[in-house]
């Protein structure tokens, strides 16, 4: 194989929503599935495990200690994933049994930041099973800030596979320039974004950031239809009384580091997909000759960026 070359799988699927055993297992059956068909990395939706809170916008999700809020919140709570708990485990061994590297958007429930509050997570798991990143959204979007926590920059690193240095970011922090000079400065050239879901925050960002940093970048997004709700959620009538038949429609895409599309955002639109590239790092040094962001087009005299990657938390213990 050329070392040059890698195949990346864009899985865009659903959940079942707020159900952490069963959408784990989809992500099991995916995961298998594009080591079957030679994939080297595998990425997953933003916060697919268990879900996205499609719930604030629906139910009146502002109103303050509403008991309605609070019992589907609790519900998204007990679905969370605790990494320490080892609800990834078997999918860092799935990883190594397959040799192939994933990128995971959860709902992290940390228990270094007293086991009772969520963060958007991304999680970054190598070929050998070990997970190497754990990345905090730094900023909720609007109504997110209801139920997810703001994360920290101790995920804001870059992985190495094969020729390509990787790195991610949840769905707006995307948005955030500082966040990608972050990244690029560390090497980067293939982004991961993750998102919730929809055509509309993939079609135009996806190449503006691969002509920015003459990279490789995938936008991998869930899929969320009326059918993925569970029977059992909790105030399933008030959610659905106000949800579109489709609230989140993918759009998952795969742009070149010369801005054109590898995999069109528009070729699967509402539907639940594997779709695979094989991509070529001589792409990415033939972009780099003329504009570098980090490198020769940088004039660290002038501008630089001071990043904190320590894990922030609200207590430090001095033993003894």
């Amino acid at each position: 194989m050329n070392r040059d070359h890698l195949t990346i799988g864009l899985a865009q699927i659903a959940p079942v929503w707020l159900n952490r055993k069963m959408t784990l297992d989809k992500v099991l059956a995916y995961t298998a599935d594009g080591g079957e068909k030679g994939a080297d990395l595998i990425v997953f939706g933003e916060s697919l495990v268990p879900g996205y809170p499609f719930w604030v916008e629906l139910t009146d999700g502002a109103r303050f200690n509403s008991a309605v809020q609070k019992e589907i919140h609790a519900h998204y709570m007990q679905n969370a994933v605790s990494i320490e708990r080892g609800d990834l485990d078997e999918l860092c061994a799935l990883a190594k049994q397959k040799q192939i590297a994933i990128y995971l958007g959860t709902i992290e429930r940390p228990e270094d930041r007293g086991g009772h509050s969520l963060y958007c997570t991304l999680v970054y798991i190598d070929k050998n099973g070990q997970i190497q990143s754990v990345h905090r959204k730094l900023m909720p979007t609007y109504e997110e800030r209801l139920t997810w926590s703001p994360g920290d920059g101790h995920g804001l690193v870059t992985h190495k596979l094969g020729a390509f240095t990787l790195g991610g970011l949840n769905c707006w922090e995307n948005w955030m320039p500082l966040p990608r000079v972050a990244l690029q400065a560390q090497g980067e050239d293939l982004h991961v974004s993750v998102w919730p879901g929809h055509l509309r925050n993939t079609v135009d960002i996806a190449r503006f950031m691969a002509l920015e940093g003459r990279s490789y970048v995938a936008a991998v997004s869930g899929l969320m239809r009326k059918s993925d709700f569970p029977a059992d959620t909790p105030h399933l009538d008030k959610i659905l009384a106000n949800a579109p038949d489709m609230l989140s429609n993918g759009g998952s895409c795969l742009a070149g580091p010369d801005g054109e599309w590898v995999i069109d955002p528009h070729s699967n639109v509402g539907e639940e997909t594997l779709r695979l590239a094989e991509i070529d790092h001589q792409k990415v040094r033939e972009e780099r000759q003329n504009f570098d962001p980090a490198g020769h087009y940088s004039r660290p005299d002038v501008t630089r960026l001071v990043v904190n990657r320590q894990r922030q938390s609200i207590v430090e213990f001095d033993e003894e």
